[in-house]
C-alpha cells in the first residue's frame, strides 16, 4: 500500500536533522552496521565507508535537505526534498529536488538510495 504522509519515521527524521546539522556522527548513527547507500550510481557499503562518504560529500559540501513530500510505499519511505549546499551545481536545476528511498529495519536505515529523478510523461 502506498500513502502520501507528512509523518517521517523517527530514524528518518533523525537522519535528516543530522544532515542539516552537518553532524557526521549523528548521520552514521542512523544506519545499521551493514547498511548501504546508493548515491549518483555509486554503492557505499557499511558504516565505515558511509562515514567517509557522508563526511566528504554531505557534511563537507554542507548539504541540506528541505523535505517536500513523504511517501510510505509498502513500509519503505520515499522522501522528496530540495537539496542545497556548496557542491558543484553545474548543469543542475536551480531547485534540485531528489528522492531518497529509505529501507528501515529494527529502527535503523539498512539502505538509502538518493536519486535525481526526471518527470515522467506517464
Amino acid at each position: 500500500m502506498t500513502s502520501v504522509t507528512t509523518q517521517l519515521p523517527p530514524v528518518v527524521a533523525e537522519h535528516i536533522a543530522a544532515v542539516n546539522a552537518f553532524d557526521t556522527d549523528a548521520i552514521v548513527a542512523t544506519f545499521a552496521p551493514d547498511a548501504y547507500v546508493n548515491d549518483n550510481r555509486r554503492e557505499i557499503w557499511g558504516t565505515e565507508a558511509i562515514r567517509k562518504f557522508m563526511a566528504k560529500e554531505f557534511v563537507g559540501d554542507q548539504v541540506t535537505m528541505d523535505v517536500r513530500e513523504v511517501i510510505n510505499h509498502h513500509g519503505d519511505i520515499i522522501v522528496r526534498a530540495k537539496y542545497d549546499g556548496t557542491y558543484d551545481k553545474t548543469n543542475l536545476p536551480d531547485e534540485l529536488i531528489m528522492s531518497s528511498h529509505f529501507s528501515i529495519r529494527d529502527g535503523k536505515i539498512v539502505s538509502l538510495a538518493v536519486i535525481f529523478n526526471q518527470p515522467s510523461p506517464y
